[in-house]
């Protein structure tokens, strides 16, 4: 059983790989079956960890009844399966949508505002532990500065009521300096991110598959 279950393993990852050489009904079928398990995967776990525990537990067990109002709404979004009142989802979909909007605005607000803000305000001579001291390495002090002074720079590119000429072009030539290392560095961690997936698979492919590699 196990050696069935690493040739079929290897054969949908050859079969995605291939989507490399073209578009092939090799790939197709691959895709459509990892795209069906998938569906069916989170399927079964919502509704375990969702309609089960949540709510048939929730309800049976703890007697929170206020659950009745999200399985209501719920089925109020599946009308939308029916063309003659399908309308009717819209409801549920509105108050989810602004419900959850109201409820993430204030974790959004902190991680990507207050948060970015506090680590720019950090003092420019810190120890690891960000207290100010005089005793900093060098390597946190450069750090800190160099966050400052990019920091500073890139609005100073946003600022549109003055030339960028002079002084203030200088510092803007900075800023889309800093901003375009920023966006390189973001995008070398997603493409090592998805290297290290197709290292995963090559080292599957030879080392599990084939014992090319011991």
């Amino acid at each position: 059983m196990q050696i069935f279950g690493l040739w079929v393993a290897a054969f949908f990852t050859l079969g995605i790989i291939s989507f490399l050489y073209k578009d092939n009904p090799w790939y197709k079928v691959c895709e459509s079956i990892f795209v069906g398990i998938s569906a069916g995967y989170w399927f079964v776990t919502l509704f375990w960890d969702n309609i089960y525990s949540l709510f048939y537990l929730g309800v049976a067990e703890r007697g929170n009844y206020s659950l009745y109002v999200g399985a209501v709404l719920g089925l109020m979004m599946l009308l939308r399966l029916i063309p003659q009142i399908g309308w009717i989802s819209r409801w549920p979909l509105a108050f989810v949508v602004g419900a959850t909007a109201g409820l993430y605005i204030i974790n959004y607000f902190a991680s990507n505002i207050m948060v970015q803000v506090e680590n720019t305000l950090t003092p420019l001579f810190a120890d690891a532990f960000n207290q100010p001291t005089f005793s900093a390495s060098v390597y946190n002090s450069i750090g800190n500065i160099v966050v400052a002074v990019g920091t500073f720079t890139g609005l100073v590119y946003f600022f549109f009521s003055k030339e960028h000429k002079g002084f203030m072009g200088g510092m803007a030539k900075i800023g889309i300096w800093t901003i375009m290392i920023t966006f390189g560095a973001s995008f070398g961690y997603t493409v090592m991110s998805r290297m290290s997936l197709l290292i995963g698979r090559m080292d599957f492919i030879f080392g599990d598959w084939l014992q090319l590699i011991k």
